[in-house]
């Protein structure tokens, strides 16, 4: 007959399973507790510089050119061709050297016709002269004639009064007389009342008319310089500069032939970015590195308002020009904004402006690992920007672009 066996017990098996399951779930959750590998940077790519305190230049750099701090532009006083080109670019010439020989024969005719007007108009002058003489010598004449009417009348006059008081002249005759005589002393007056007229009248006259040939007078010599101004000559010693016209070439009114410029007596024109000129100031210190050479100079002049996000910036050279030092060469320009005394400062980084808080990789002390850490700084300098908070002196920064380890604490550097 069959017998019932009892089944065995498992109870061992099972624990062991179970505290496997717990060791597992517990490693599981171990590495996902666990940071990931730091990604490692070679340390030859990387630019390090370390955190000093002394003193520190506060300056802004800025290209530039060198411009002639006096130019003299030569414009076409009419329009006109171009018949001689006596002097070329780069020449130097002396005060009323010949530049070029322009042509306009519209000017000569215009310059011709204002002389014939000053002609006439001084025939004229003389003819209202004679006219103005003759008439007061005939009006005179009238005034004598007037006279001797007068006197004549009145003594005739005087003869019948004493007549009449005879009883020899009839008071009919009497009457007559004294009349004539009243009319001839009306009569004289009025004409010599019209000799004063013509006498103060012939002043004015005169006086305009000589206005309108004084007048014709200046137009034509205006028009005999502009016909002058065709030979174009130097107003002033110097270099030319810009002389690109070609023989036969028809030039405008007011168009520019060329400068006169004095390559001695240069200064610089430096174009400064926006956020950089707000510090600049009218007499801070200056260099200018004309790559031959450094010039020093002062800030003479800066622009009210800025142009394609730069604000141009005139700086007067104390010192002497280097040579090969010519208008219009490249330029670097150095202004002194302050001299900091005494401050932390590094390297620039390759992101972070002045004023401004960045972050940073600082290496730990034997090199081999970086780690993020928050810097504000302060003023800046070319090569250098002052620290203010989050690095001390002696510490080790990567001054080099890491925006591609942006969510990264820690490097580790081999």
């Amino acid at each position: 007959m069959d017998v019932v066996r009892a089944p065995k017990k498992k109870t061992g098996r099972n624990i062991a399973i179970v505290a496997g399951v717990l060791v597992l779930i517990t490693a599981t959750i171990a590495l996902a507790r666990l940071d990931p590998a730091s990604p490692t940077v070679a340390r030859s790519a990387l630019l390090v510089d370390s955190v000093a305190r002394s003193d520190l230049i506060h300056d802004v750099r800025a290209p530039g050119t060198l411009v002639p701090e006096q130019i003299r532009y030569i414009t076409a006083p009419t329009s006109a061709r171009v018949e001689r080109l006596a002097s070329e670019s780069g020449q130097n010439v002396k005060v009323g050297d010949l530049l070029l020989s322009l042509s306009n024969p519209d000017l000569q005719i215009q310059t011709m016709q204002a002389e014939q007007q000053v002609r006439q108009a001084q025939i004229d002058l003389l003819n209202l002269r004679s006219n103005l003489r003759n008439q007061i010598l005939a009006q005179q004449g009238v005034v004598a004639s007037m006279n001797t009417q007068l006197v004549n009348t009145s003594q005739v006059a005087q003869a019948t009064d004493s007549l009449s008081k005879l009883k020899l002249v009839s008071t009919f005759e009497l009457n007559n007389a004294r009349a004539l005589a009243e009319e001839m002393t009306t009569r004289f007056k009025i004409e010599k009342d019209r000799l004063d007229l013509m006498t103060q009248v012939i002043d004015a006259q005169i006086s305009v008319q000589s206005a309108q040939v004084a007048q014709l007078k200046a137009i034509s010599a205006n028009q005999q310089d502009r016909l002058r101004s065709l030979e174009v000559r130097a107003p002033e010693a110097g270099v030319v500069q810009d002389l690109a016209l070609q023989l036969g070439q028809w030039v405008p009114e007011g168009t520019t032939l060329a400068r006169v410029v004095q390559p001695g007596k240069l200064k610089a024109v430096l174009r400064i970015a926006e956020s950089q000129a707000k510090d600049v100031q009218i007499g801070q210190e200056a260099s200018i590195d004309t790559r031959n050479g450094i010039i020093r100079g002062h800030v003479a002049r800066k622009d009210p308002g800025a142009q394609g996000g730069t604000v141009t910036v005139d700086v007067a050279l104390d010192g002497a020009l280097p040579r090969g030092a010519v208008p219009d060469l490249s330029i670097d320009g150095t202004i002194v904004i302050d001299k900091m005394t005494n401050v932390r400062h590094t390297g620039r980084p390759a992101f972070g402006a002045a004023g401004g808080t960045v972050t940073l990789f600082k290496l730990v002390k034997d090199g081999s690992a970086a780690v993020r850490v928050q810097v504000e700084l302060g003023r800046s300098a070319v090569n250098s920007i002052e620290v203010v908070r989050g690095l001390s002196v002696g510490e080790r920064v990567i001054l080099s672009d890491m925006s591609a380890f942006a969510g990264v604490e820690r490097l580790r550097i081999k």
